[in-house]
């Protein structure tokens, strides 16, 4: 009895020793050399990378991650630059520098500080107005996804059954009084609207991100976002 208690003990300790020693990784992250920026933006257990400097937008990848066994595996989902690569996993030998950096494939990136907003987290958009109708878009493999965290954005449209990568736009964002706003720091489609700043009116319905206002090409738009993670 007393051995049967004392393997148990041995049990327990190792799993909370374990679970201490896996790293929760949350935030923006990024480090800039010579005028390039490489952006690292980890949320809901899913992550992108995005590189790019000034007006030119260079590539983007990402997907769902974990931390184990001191690398940071990614199931691809998109890849701009290397569509061959999604549904592989990406294991990167990955490491906490220190309070403020993380080590990923021997690179350092500092952390963000912190801007907990009301609209972090991952984000599909399920609803899309036409006219004076709402029209909904049902879930499917083919989808535009949103990363928002301690004041950073990025948009996605892709499809991972079809390694289809459509678009791509993202950079700093505020939500404070039902405004939000976006500066934009690269976008694949047309560089020229780098630079730009954005306002739209934004609320969270039963728990769906109502989003209206006009594009940057003036058009009205009204969006239905809902958490990818439900």
């Amino acid at each position: 009895m007393k051995k049967l208690l004392f393997t148990f003990i041995i049990a327990l300790f190792s799993l909370h020793h374990t679970s201490a020693q896996t790293p929760v990784l949350e935030g923006a992250y990024q480090a800039t050399d010579n005028g390039v920026t490489e952006l690292w933006l980890f949320k809901d257990n899913y992550c992108t990378y995005t590189k790019f400097a000034d007006k030119d937008f260079m590539l983007t990848w990402g997907g769902p991650f974990r931390i184990e066994n001191q690398h940071l595996n990614v199931t691809v989902e998109f890849n701009s630059q290397n569509v061959s690569e999604v549904g592989s996993e990406e294991k990167l030998p990955f490491s906490p520098a220190n309070d403020t950096q993380v080590k990923i494939v021997e690179k350092k990136y500092s952390k963000s500080t912190s801007n907990i907003q009301g609209l972090d987290g991952l984000w599909r958009i399920t609803g899309r107005k036409e006219g004076e109708q709402v029209n909904t878009i049902k879930r499917g493999d083919r989808k535009t996804i949103k990363i928002l965290v301690d004041g950073y954005f990025q948009w996605i449209a892709i499809n991972p059954a079809e390694k289809g990568f459509y678009g791509t736009g993202g950079g700093q964002y505020t939500f404070l009084d039902r405004v939000y706003s976006e500066h934009l720091l690269f976008f694949s489609r047309d560089n020229n609207r780098v630079g730009a700043t954005l306002s739209f009116k934004g609320e969270v319905q039963n728990k769906d991100w109502h989003h209206s206002g006009k594009s940057s090409k003036g058009d009205p738009i009204f969006e239905i976002w809902s958490r990818e993670i439900e």
